[in-house]
C-alpha cells in the first residue's frame, strides 16, 4: 500500500507486557529487515492514546501500526478516529478495526480461530485430555481493507492489493 514507508509509529500498551514484548520484539525485526525506522508509543488510558496521535501527528510517520492487546481493542473506535483525524494510515491484526472505519487490517481470521477453539472444546469433552491436545497456531489469516478510508486519506490502491484483499469495506 505504502511502498516508500520509511518510519512508522508503533503504538503498544504496556499494560500487557507479555503480548507488548512479543509483538514489539517481532516488529523490530521485521522493520530491521525492511530497513524501517520504528518509533514506540506507549498508551495505557484514553488520554495516553490521544497523547499518543498527537505526537504522531506532530512528528508525522508514514503510517501507524497498533499493536493488539485488549485495552487496545477495546479503544479500537477511537484508534481508527484518531488515525483519520491526523490523517495517518495505520493497520491493524483485525478486521474489527477496518469495519469501524480503519484503513486496513491484516491478521487471523477471527472466525477460524473461534471454530478451532470449538473443535478443542469438542474433544475435551468427548474425553481427550488437554496435555494430549496440539497446539494449532492461526492458519488462515486476512486482509481487509476499507476503501472508503483510504480514498479520505488520499491513498490510491493498486488493483492487484485489492484482488489479494479477503474483504473490501467501500
Amino acid at each position: 500500500l505504502l511502498p516508500q514507508v520509511s518510519r512508522v509509529g508503533v503504538l503498544v500498551s504496556p499494560a500487557e507486557p507479555t503480548l507488548t514484548d512479543i509483538q514489539l520484539k517481532e516488529v523490530t525485526t521485521a522493520a530491521r529487515a525492511m530497513g524501517i525506522q520504528i518509533k514506540i508509543y506507549n498508551a495505557d488510558t484514553r488520554a495516553e492514546i490521544d497523547a499518543a496521535f498527537e505526537a504522531m501527528g506532530r512528528e508525522r510517520p508514514d503510517a501507524v501500526f497498533v499493536g493488539t492487546t485488549p485495552f487496545l481493542n477495546g479503544r479500537r473506535v477511537q484508534l481508527a478516529q484518531l488515525s483519520a483525524f491526523y490523517r495517518l494510515p495505520a493497520i491493524y491484526a483485525l478486521r474489527d478495526y477496518v469495519e469501524v472505519g480503519g484503513l486496513m487490517s491484516y491478521g487471523s481470521d477471527i472466525i477460524d480461530v473461534y471454530r478451532q477453539a470449538g473443535v478443542y472444546v469438542g474433544r475435551i469433552l468427548k474425553g481427550s485430555k488437554v496435555a494430549d491436545l496440539p497446539i494449532v497456531q492461526s492458519s488462515k489469516f486476512e486482509l481487509v481493507i476499507n476503501l472508503q478510508t483510504a480514498r479520505m486519506l488520499g491513498l490510491t490502491l493498486s488493483s492487484s492489493l485489492l484482488n489479494r484483499a479477503d474483504l473490501v469495506i467501500d
